[in-house]
């Protein structure tokens, strides 16, 4: 089965009602231990006076930093509905059909700073972290969720879509045995035959690549065969690297 890695968003849309997070119900139980830890530094770290030095981010974001303190008791939200922005809006969720949702439900996997790791199900409330962040006590947020990603991911043997950014891969890489289906999606310009990268051109791609893959209904065995199926919409490139596979989407003016 495929496995599309997504990062998180910035953006988040939360409610005004309901529960707050059950951790029983969440996928990957055996994170919730690290999941609890991070959230308790993350609400007293948001309480204080430093807060938004240690979170980098600026005055403007004050409410959502001071929600932090309130995880507990946040209304929780579908992973699906959560995140915002440039490539969950092309990827478009809501209006996939009943059985892609059904397909996504097994096959995406939001790599968070909170959370870990998150299916569309899984239901937690907005909170404001960066993998990119330090917290007090518990050092880059990266290295905290190393070890339990590579635990918690282990089995995972099929081909594993990345359409993740660098700060996020830095928190799991797949194994050297799952590296040979590894692959990363890169996206380019170009223009006159001269080729750049644009942060939010490539997002909106990602999301739209993810989609594609899901309404296929296909489950491609290979990086090649992945790369064929990309290739029916887009001009796709895949190069091997040295710890897995690149498939870079060309797009061109």
């Amino acid at each position: 089965m495929t496995l599309i890695l997504l990062p998180p968003s910035e953006g988040k849309t939360g409610r005004s009602r309901g529960r707050g997070v059950d951790f029983g119900t969440l996928s990957f139980p055996e994170l919730n231990p690290v999941r609890e830890q991070v959230l308790e530094t993350l609400a007293k770290v948001s309480a204080s006076a430093d807060a938004h030095d240690v979170l980098e981010v600026g005055a403007s974001l004050r409410d959502e930093v001071e929600r932090n303190t309130r995880w507990r008791t946040e209304p929780s939200v579908p992973v699906s509905e959560l995140y915002s922005g440039v490539l969950y809006d092309a990827l478009g969720y809501a209006t996939l059909s009943a059985g892609t949702k059904r397909r996504a439900a097994n096959r995406l996997l939001v790599i968070s700073a909170a959370w870990g790791a998150l299916r569309p199900a899984d239901r937690v409330p907005p909170y404001r972290l960066s993998m990119g962040t330090t917290l007090p006590g518990h050092g880059p947020l990266a290295s905290v969720w190393r070890d339990p990603l590579n635990a918690a991911l282990a089995g995972v043997d099929g081909v594993i879509m990345d359409c993740r950014s660098s700060t996020y891969v830095a928190a799991w890489r797949p194994s050297r045995d799952q590296a040979d289906k590894w692959v990363s999606v890169n996206v380019v310009r170009e223009r006159a035959g001269v080729r750049s990268v644009v942060s939010h051109m490539a997002k909106h791609t990602r999301g739209l690549v993810a989609r594609h893959l899901l309404e296929s209904g296909k489950d491609p065995g290979t990086p090649k065969s992945l790369h064929k199926l990309i290739s029916d919409r887009w001009n796709a490139e895949l190069d091997r690297a040295a710890s897995g596979w690149t498939l870079t989407v060309v797009e061109r003016d």
